[in-house]
């Protein structure tokens, strides 16, 4: 689950009655997901968390799936911030560098690399997964593609 970010960065569909999201709704509208909340430290986005039993694959250790879904969501809701509108995840790498322990604290922390063809192109983002020591354990990049009408309001 995630660890309250403490100068949480509020997310454009934050207070919607229809916000559900696995990764980023709290805890009320989405019991089962991870709660995820986000600060912004220059031009990179990041989230804290802590995941218990439920996330894992092998006793003791976090599946990789969920790094990878924690991964996309903070590459995508920094994308979201930078454009103002949603961009779709088109493509994601995920390379697992170590385990990540259940009941352990790490940070994702995403930056975007590259835009191609404005906003109507594909954004390149990056994240790490780093331990409590600041070694990355996890890394991935993605592609978004910008797309305004994701989301109505």
């Amino acid at each position: 689950m995630s660890a309250p970010a403490r100068d949480a960065v509020p997310l454009p569909w934050a207070g919607r009655a229809d916000h559900h999201c696995f990764g980023c709704a709290p805890a009320p509208a989405n019991p089962r997901g991870l709660a995820l909340t986000f600060e912004q430290t220059g031009d990179r986005l990041g989230t804290a968390f802590v995941l218990d039993h439920h996330y894992e694959s092998y006793p003791g250790v976090v599946h990789g799936g969920i790094l990878g879904l924690i991964c996309d969501e903070t590459m995508g809701n920094l994308v979201v911030m930078r454009l103002g509108f949603p961009a779709l995840t088109t493509s994601m790498r995920t390379r697992y560098l170590g385990v990540v322990a259940v009941g352990r604290r790490y940070r994702c922390v995403a930056e975007a690399t590259e835009a191609t063809g404005g906003t109507n192109g594909l954004i390149t983002a990056r994240a790490e997964v780093l331990d409590e020591h600041g070694a990355p354990v996890a890394t991935a990049t993605a592609h978004y593609q910008p797309h305004q009408h994701a989301v109505e309001a």
